[in-house]
């Protein structure tokens, strides 16, 4: 049975990777960065549901292989469907955001990275739907960044999805999407929390299509 579902997995995993590339031709494109084999965390900004799919779509296999999303359990486990997807093909490091469970998600983060995962992040911790650039970071990045300074911190930009599928349209727009890597960052000595994660964000924005020459 375990052997069935790995292989309903891997199965499902490529196909996500075939739609995605087929729906939005989601490319790839290394800023000071190069797209090798090193621990990592991307952090990016968050406007789709889809979001995290087109990150773990266009890394290469090497990358994804390792590459484990954070994500919300209430999302992922809120059908038989999802809960096969979420762990079963993305491999998520779930969250419960409940106010109400003592889940410890950093616990569960620092686990995974000392595990050689690399993972996934969306540091505003909502999608964004206003018209600002990206919405307050939360702690959890500087956290990361604090108790394992060699990962690497990568801000990952994802362009065009709300483009390509506008709130309340269910066929999507032929437009490409572009998955930007920035080159990494991490926390430096005596650097405080709000110093630090005003710079991510400055460097996640950075790599906007808008922001650049």
């Amino acid at each position: 049975m375990k052997h069935l579902r790995l292989f309903a997995a891997r199965v499902t995993g490529h196909a996500i990777r075939i739609f995605a590339r087929a729906i939005t031709a989601v490319r790839a494109e290394w800023h000071g960065i190069e797209p090798v084999p090193r621990q990592r965390v991307y952090f990016a900004n968050h406007t789709s549901n889809a979001d995290m799919p087109m990150i773990w779509s266009c890394l290469p296999p090497a990358l994804r292989r390792d590459v484990r999303p954070v994500a919300a359990a209430d999302y992922w486990l809120k059908n038989k469907l999802r809960a096969f997807i979420g762990p079963e093909v993305f491999n998520c490091v779930l969250i419960d955001r409940r106010p109400e469970v003592n889940d410890k998600p950093m616990d569960k983060i620092l686990a995974a990275l000392d595990d050689g995962s690399s993972l996934i992040i969306f540091p505003e911790g909502n999608r964004n739907m206003t018209d600002k650039p990206l919405l307050p970071f939360k702690a959890g990045l500087y956290n990361m960044g604090l108790a394992r300074p060699q990962v690497d911190l990568v801000p990952t930009w994802v362009a065009n999805l709300t483009s390509i599928m506008p709130k309340g349209e269910v066929i999507p727009l032929p437009l490409i999407c572009t998955v930007t890597f920035g080159a990494p960052i991490h926390v430096q000595d005596g650097e405080s929390k709000d110093d630090f994660l005003r710079r991510a964000a400055g460097a996640l924005a950075a790599l906007a299509p808008e922001a650049r020459p």
